[in-house]
């Protein structure tokens, strides 16, 4: 089973655009492995809190995002 584990900052994404984001990678795996393997495709999309990850040793933030 594909599976694809997807980390965006929380409250970046809408409904609709986490729905196109999950089909789009969904489609690159059918893509890949054959129309065989898309009801099986796992797509998780896990939205990290403020302040949760970091880039070479920076915390991200919203400011730092440019998102404030």
């Amino acid at each position: 089973m594909p599976f694809a584990t997807l980390k965006v900052p929380e409250g970046t994404l809408t409904p609709e655009s986490k729905k196109k984001l999950i089909d789009a990678v969904t489609d690159a795996y059918a893509d890949v492995y054959g129309e065989r393997a898309r009801a099986s495709t796992l797509v998780l999309v896990e939205e990290v809190a403020e302040g949760g990850w970091g880039l070479g040793g920076t915390v991200l933030t919203a400011e730092a995002l440019g998102r404030s």
